[in-house]
């Protein structure tokens, strides 16, 4: 039976070629072939960042790392044998539907985040912005795709179906012994007690005014939904005026995202973002910068003691 939203389809983008998507040399870069291709890399432990359609630097990084990974010829490219192991591996369809909850659309939302770190000060907390931007970040998609498989769909009622990428289920037990940053690649590789992958993310890694340490750390804490303290003596920031310092508040659109894994270097961390759509391109303020879902993934196999080696 066919995969339908609810109200029905007028335009947009259809599911079931989504889900029906299959390689070939003139599909290859075509929306439904590559939103499908970035799910089953994301569901495969290899994140593309931001399900977004687009081929892209991620999206390159992503197939290198799984055909190293496989043994094919690590060259980022798409053809029929990685296609081939890809959906052989995971049959599963790649979006479903889903039904919007009362707690999705409750709140409280933030109707404007401001761009100003002062401005954002002032705020109680730093939420989602709307229902659509807390429902694409839960199923790692972005905004306007989310949009064109759903035309029609009301995002702020609850009992609407909708259609959502499907994700894999969390690797609850899945634990990781040791973290490696690649700042060349602007990568990083989590690895099992065996030294097996277990996962791989896209990350954008330090700047030219604060970049990232050399050398082996481990993880001191984790904290959930961290609140921001900006320092004044961090010149790597550009245009905040005060020379004061100042919090910001949590939330998904603070500055360090929804989760702050801290290292033993002293104020460096790998932490999620407000903006996954920048992720791999461009600098952060010396720390390791993850989309939320992959920095909550992570938060989630790690644990006090973790190494975290950096290297490039």
């Amino acid at each position: 039976m066919a995969l339908t939203a609810e109200p029905a389809w007028s335009k947009g983008l259809d599911p079931d070629t989504v889900n029906q998507a299959s390689f070939s040399k003139e599909a290859a870069k075509s929306k439904p072939l590559i939103m499908k291709l970035q799910l089953l890399l994301d569901r495969a432990g290899f994140s593309p960042g931001l399900i977004d359609g687009r081929p892209g630097s991620n999206v390159t990084q992503a197939i290198a790392a799984y055909e190293a990974e496989h043994g094919l010829k690590a060259d980022g490219e798409l053809d029929n044998e990685l296609w081939r192991r890809l959906a052989e591996a995971d049959t599963e369809p790649v979006l479903e539907s889903y039904t919007i909850t009362d707690d999705d659309v409750k709140g409280p939302f933030v109707r404007h985040i401001p761009d100003k770190l002062e401005e954002m000060a002032k705020l109680d907390r730093l939420g989602y912005a709307s229902p659509r931007e807390l429902l694409a970040e839960r199923f790692h998609i972005d905004e306007e795709l989310l949009e064109a498989l759903n035309p029609d769909g009301d995002f702020t009622r609850p009992g609407t179906k909708i259609i959502v990428p499907k994700l894999a289920k969390d690797r609850k037990n899945a634990k990781v012994e040791r973290v490696e940053v690649d700042k060349k690649e602007k990568a990083v590789r989590a690895f099992d007690k065996n030294g097996t992958l277990v996962a791989f993310y896209p990350a954008t890694i330090g700047s030219k005014e604060k970049p990232a340490p050399d050398g082996t750390y481990k993880v001191r804490a984790v904290a959930e939904n961290p609140t921001y303290y900006y320092d004044p003596d961090d010149l790597s920031f550009k245009g905040v005026e005060t020379k004061e310092d100042f919090k910001i508040a949590p939330g998904p659109n603070n500055p360090v995202g929804t989760v702050w894994i801290d290292l033993t270097k002293e104020t460096y961390g790998i932490h999620g973002t407000p903006d996954p759509e920048n992720i791999g391109k461009t600098s952060s303020h010396g720390c390791i910068r993850l989309t939320n879902w992959d920095a909550e993934a992570l938060a989630r196999m790690v644990a006090k003691g973790t190494v975290v080696e950096f290297k490039g």
